[in-house]
């Protein structure tokens, strides 16, 4: 009876889960699994170069090493250190995202845009300008304006709005990013693409994010 109880109440906590979206806001990640989230295969440049039969089969096989490196857990989404970066299984143009991210000491993160590197996570020990910034942006500003972090092992939260070729990012409710043009790091000579998928990106240290929210903006 016990069994069945705490069985029930954890049903009820992951269904709660699902519903707690913001106004407007989908969520991303549904608490329990990794459904609509795949595994990364090349950048959005080699993918355009491969026919549908070559694209389906190398996702096949990301799928399968992406399994066996992030997992949900207890409503968190855990990476241990080891493989590529999650990809969401749809592409977004304009939106705004909210993330929750938590790393350990050394830390280095960071969160894809339109496929494209990135908004940075990093420790703050040895990156004292803080994360959130434009990390490979070149012509335009790449730090922050200041630093927002949370201490190493504690949650932060981004709140990132993407519209056109330019992005505005918050961390922990401090604007860090205002309406910054984002760099093509594939082709600096190209822009942004007009679409593409979102990623959890890593650099070998185990990353944990929850609260995964996207609204989709004309």
């Amino acid at each position: 009876m016990r069994i069945a109880s705490i069985a029930l109440i954890t049903l009820l906590a992951c269904s709660a889960f699902a519903q707690q979206a913001p106004e407007g806001f989908t969520p991303l990640f549904n608490g329990k699994d990794l459904t609509g989230w795949k595994g990364l295969v090349g950048n959005p440049e080699t993918r355009a170069k491969m026919s549908p039969e070559q694209l389906a089969a190398e996702q096949a096989k990301a799928d399968e090493a992406m399994r066996a490196h992030w997992k949900a857990e207890d409503g968190i989404i855990v990476f241990d250190g080891k493989g590529d970066s999650l990809c969401t299984a749809k592409d977004y143009a304009n939106f705004e995202l909210l993330v929750d991210w938590k790393i350990l000491p050394e830390g280095d993160s960071g969160i894809y845009l339109r496929g494209s590197p990135q908004v940075q996570i990093w420790d703050t020990a040895k990156n004292t300008e803080g994360s959130g910034g434009l990390y490979n942006n070149k012509k335009n500003p790449s730090k922050p304006l200041k630093c927002a972090d949370k201490p190493i092992g504690e949650w932060n939260s981004f709140r990132i709005k993407m519209i056109g070729d330019r992005v505005s990012v918050w961390l922990n409710g401090q604007l860090v990013v205002e309406n910054t043009v984002m760099e093509n790091y594939w082709d600096y000579n190209k822009p942004i693409y007009p679409s593409g998928q979102i990623e959890l990106q890593n650099h070998g240290n185990s990353l944990y994010f929850r609260n995964i929210y996207i609204k989709e903006l004309p």
